[in-house]
């Protein structure tokens, strides 16, 4: 018995010390220490053995046992070290060759003209307000002379939440909550630029979310004059100093008069071409004096105050600024076209 433990941990040894795979070492120890493994064979036969010698020849083999596992454990590391090596010497890295660049954001189209619009007007000394995008029925409509079924809601197809609570249609609710919050004081030079929200189609003109900036003043003794030097002003820088401005007669219920701003071609310059449908205008924004009644609701008295409000779409002034036909690219997160800008 003892001569064949011997034997065995020899012929182990040898055949675990000349192994190069784990399938190779799997085997082996399947082989030799498996429940049908040699080892449990011999020890099948104790029986065989005197009470006086099983002791120590057990021992033995727990000691055989042992030594085996130790040794298989130690191949296996031994070849998955190798394995290791051999991988790595595969896959070296050439560390002299230059790093990947990181490639660096930069602001969206939209950023960079709501930044600008919102620039030129603070050098013209307005203040910058902010208002919810989630609001109320009577100021999205109510304060700014649009009662219940006016049919200018018609117009403006809403996102309701609740009966009394939407998603704001336009940002001229800044309007009615910021001069509801000043009154009586004067001047009311302020500026709002949001995102606002209508059920329309998403087509090439038409987008259910949108910006808009909503532009106001309210003093004595402001007339239409302050208004069309205003648009002009802001038109030239925003664009260039070539641009003239036209106003038609249009209608808001929150204006009284209002109009239609419309601005020189920026191809053909006034002429007309295709862009401008060979009228030489292209339009921009509305805009008008501010309505008597929604001065009232706030609690400015009419006949000492005036003022005007201009209400303009970065995203329209973005598709002209930047010759841009199509209003859904801007929201489409398209690396090709934002990385031209």
């Amino acid at each position: 018995m003892e001569d064949k433990l011997k034997s065995l941990l020899d012929t182990a040894l040898q055949v675990i010390s000349s192994s190069c795979s784990q399938e190779e070492l799997d085997k082996i120890r399947v082989r030799f220490l498996g429940r049908k493994g040699e080892l449990t064979q011999i020890l099948r036969t104790m029986k065989d053995i005197s009470p006086e010698e099983r002791p120590r020849i057990g021992q033995m083999a727990n000691e055989i046992r042992d030594r085996l596992e130790t040794e298989l454990t130690s191949q296996m590391n031994k070849i998955r070290h190798s394995l290791r090596e051999k991988q790595l010497e595969k896959e070296r890295l050439d560390v002299t060759l230059p790093g990947s660049t990181i490639t660096i954001g930069h602001r969206h189209p939209l950023t960079l003209v709501l930044n600008q619009i919102i620039s030129i007007f603070q050098r013209m000394g307005f203040d910058v307000v902010e208002c919810p995008e989630v609001e109320y029925d009577y100021y999205n409509f109510e304060a700014l002379n649009i009662p219940k079924h006016h049919p200018a809601r018609d117009m403006q197809d809403s996102f309701y939440l609740t009966e009394e609570i939407l998603l704001r249609t336009h940002t001229s609710p800044f309007q009615a909550r910021t001069l509801e919050q000043l009154a009586p004081e004067v001047p009311v030079r302020v500026i709002c630029p949001g995102r606002c929200y209508r059920r329309d189609p998403a087509d090439a003109t038409h987008s259910p979310m949108f910006y808009q900036t909503e532009v106001l003043v309210v003093d004595e003794n402001i007339s239409f004059a302050n208004l069309k030097y205003t648009l002009l002003q802001f038109v030239r820088e925003m664009f260039d100093e070539k641009r003239q401005i036209r106003l038609r007669p249009s209608f808001f219920p929150f204006t009284e008069p209002s109009a239609e701003v419309d601005i020189s071609c920026l191809v053909c310059g006034g002429h007309g071409c295709n862009l401008c449908k060979g009228t030489g205008w292209l339009e921009v924004l509305g805009c008008g004096m501010v309505h008597p009644r929604v001065l009232e609701i706030a609690g400015y008295n009419p006949k000492k105050v005036s003022g005007f409000a201009v209400g303009m779409g970065p995203d329209r002034i973005a598709m002209l600024k930047y010759g841009i036909d199509d209003i859904r690219l801007f929201y489409e997160n398209d690396l090709r076209f934002l990385h031209q800008f």
